[in-house]
């Protein structure tokens, strides 16, 4: 008996079959490009993610010889603020754009004047940004009206995927934050607000449950994939909720710590907890909130560093049958703690959470004679860091209270950056599933719903486990305290030139 969790990432998808105790049996990626088409627009196909998707299934079931019928059910999970407009026929109509995307800017302002940005986030929970969802379609509206009047429903890049696999068009309640008409307490859409922003109601998706089957594998989605028909599919979720609960945080004050092509945080709270620096979605267990900090800057960072001067690096990982990544965490192993006073403003597209500025620099301050590509890869490693601890420090004066990080994603593999942000934050991490937690999250989703598990609780008790620990270097600790104090002067000082 298997479950089988979809991933949609930035840069590629991920797809993994799970043993009931949360082994993954085997996997496949696939990457799609990033249509970067001008500064502030940024697209990506939704149907290379399905083409992906179909491509990495058929491969994980080829090589692994997993027998397809024993898998029990599908989750899909994927990353935030989509806008994919679908005729009523579902035809893809567009491309669409992605989180990094602050085309809307000035529809954002307007519906500050018109309907009063107090009056959006004490609904919504959430400030009005032009990577949320909402600005994208009521860009839509202005821009290409012919479009949107043809567009039967808005789809998430996760609820694109589970329409390709079952013909069921859903919207899962932790999606619900990319719209300011949606109501945060309530988990529901705010019908008056639609009608007074002038958006159509009939746009929406009803909202499900992540773990509400919504629908099974189509005899059509069977012949492009490979997998049974049949199979049970549901709603999924928010790619940086579902690898929440695949690193086993459901209870209030545990704190996942995300890293990713993005980085930042998500906090569990069992109350409602709004602040404008923030984001704030539904868990995908559909219990609790998180309380989230959501940065541009994660692990592709760098990527963007390996891409652009990694090119000794690669050379030298196919003489040591290494990767290019560990030999530049060798560079940077060899360089102190601060980088000798390089510092490094992790805001490659923008800037999400805290700061909400879209024209945000990426920023190496600190640069001389004396420094090599080792210092700036560690002071790239240490720029992210800061940001987690900018929004966890933003996340604390909001009320909650972080004493422990649980780690996923690609960055925790790097021993030496998990302890970078231990150092930094001045909390200890534990790395846990840190490759597979967010497939794993999906996972378990369609574990609970199909009866694998009895809850989330059942879940999380039969698959997570801690690998390894990492507790803060007191010497590092009060290094990287100067180094973030000046990190936070740069930007006030920079952020006037930046625009």
């Amino acid at each position: 008996m298997y479950l089988l969790g979809i991933d949609i990432g930035t840069s590629s998808c991920k797809v993994a079959v799970f043993t009931e105790n949360g082994e993954a049996v085997a996997q496949a990626t696939k990457t799609y490009p990033v249509f970067h088409l001008q500064e502030g627009w940024v697209e990506q196909d939704p149907d290379d993610w399905w083409q992906g998707v179909c491509q990495s299934i058929k491969e994980l079931l080829d090589k692994s010889k997993i027998q397809p019928e024993k898998i029990v059910g599908i989750g899909v999970d994927g990353q935030s603020w989509s806008a994919i407009p679908i005729s009523n026929d579902g035809t893809l109509l567009r491309n669409t754009p992605i989180w990094m995307d602050t085309r809307a800017q000035e529809i954002c302002e307007n519906l500050k004047c018109t309907i009063g940005e107090e009056t959006l986030f004490n609904l919504s929970g959430n400030p009005l940004q032009p990577s949320y969802t909402l600005p994208k379609v009521l860009w839509y509206r202005d821009h290409l009206p012919e479009l949107y009047q043809q567009t039967a429903k808005i789809l998430q890049s996760n609820s694109y995927i589970v329409y390709k696999l079952t013909g069921e068009i859903t919207q899962d309640i932790s999606q619900g934050y990319g719209y300011q008409c949606f109501d945060m307490k309530k988990g529901a859409w705010d019908r008056e607000l639609c009608k007074e922003m002038n958006l159509r109601e009939d746009i929406l998706p009803e909202i499900a449950a992540c773990h509400e089957i919504v629908g099974r594998v189509t005899k059509e989605a069977a012949q492009q994939s490979g997998l049974p028909a049949g199979i049970p599919v549901v709603a999924g979720g928010l790619d940086s909720a579902c690898g929440t609960l695949g690193v086993g945080v459901i209870a209030n004050g545990e704190t996942q710590e995300q890293g990713g092509q993005a980085g930042g945080m998500s906090i569990c709270t069992d109350k409602y907890r709004a602040d404008k620096r923030l984001i704030l979605s539904y868990h995908v267990t559909s219990k609790n909130w998180l309380l989230q900090g959501g940065t541009v800057g994660g692990g592709g960072v760098l990527k963007w560093v390996e891409e652009q001067f990694g090119q000794t690096e690669r050379i030298n990982a196919e003489k040591n049958g290494t990767t290019s990544f560990e030999e530049m965490n060798l560079l940077a192993e060899n360089i102190k703690a601060g980088s000798e006073g390089l510092v490094f403003l992790p805001y490659m597209a923008g800037e999400r959470s805290p700061i909400w500025n879209p024209k945000a620099k990426g920023v190496y301050y600190g640069l001389d004679y004396s420094k090599t590509k080792g210092h700036m890869i560690r002071a790239s490693m240490e720029g992210v860091a800061f940001s987690l601890k900018h929004n966890l420090d933003v996340a604390e004066q909001a009320g909650t209270e972080v004493s422990r990080l649980r780690a996923m994603g690609g960055s925790a593999n790097s021993q030496l950056w998990t302890q970078i942000k231990s150092d930094v934050t001045n909390k200890p991490i534990d790395v846990l599933n840190s490759d597979t937690a967010t497939t794993l999250g999906a996972a378990m989703l369609a574990g609970v719903a199909v009866g694998v598990y009895k809850d989330f609780e059942d879940a999380v008790a039969k698959t997570v486990q801690v690998r390894r620990s990492h507790t803060p270097n007191s010497n590092n600790s009060e290094i990287y305290r100067k180094n973030y104090e000046l990190y936070l002067k740069l930007y006030e000082q920079l952020k006037g030139v930046m625009k």
